[in-house]
């Protein structure tokens, strides 16, 4: 299957569940492993509070992370603020192949004016 036979609706919830999954569906794989690097490092900075708490392995950070009553909302707006931007990148790649799609290229205009 091309990448432009593919609906773009499918890479939205896949990018809700593991943010850069819905652009390696749209074949877009580099943006995709760029989304996730950057997902996946600002969730280790959520569990850690720092960075060089990020990389030592002493905790595991899911758990860390999942602690409601330690998190507040300023420590989730980095991940979630990576993940509304990438969905919105997905959105303006939808809609920059949509638009692509439905203009006439220089070619097809000198076609039909001859």
């Amino acid at each position: 299957m091309s990448d432009l036979s593919r609906p773009v609706w499918p890479a939205y919830p896949l990018s809700a569940l593991i943010a850069g999954l819905g652009h390696w569906y749209l074949g877009r794989w580099k943006r995709g492993v760029i989304w996730f690097a950057c997902y996946s490092l600002a969730i280790a900075f959520l569990s850690a509070r720092s960075i060089g708490g990020a990389l030592t392995p002493n905790e595991p950070f899911v758990v860390t992370a999942l602690q409601f009553d330690a998190v507040s909302y300023t420590d989730v707006a980095i991940p979630l603020a990576i993940l509304l931007i990438c969905l919105l990148d997905i959105y303006l790649i939808g809609l920059t192949e949509r638009t692509a799609a439905r203009t006439p290229s220089a070619d097809d205009v000198q076609s039909n004016s001859s």
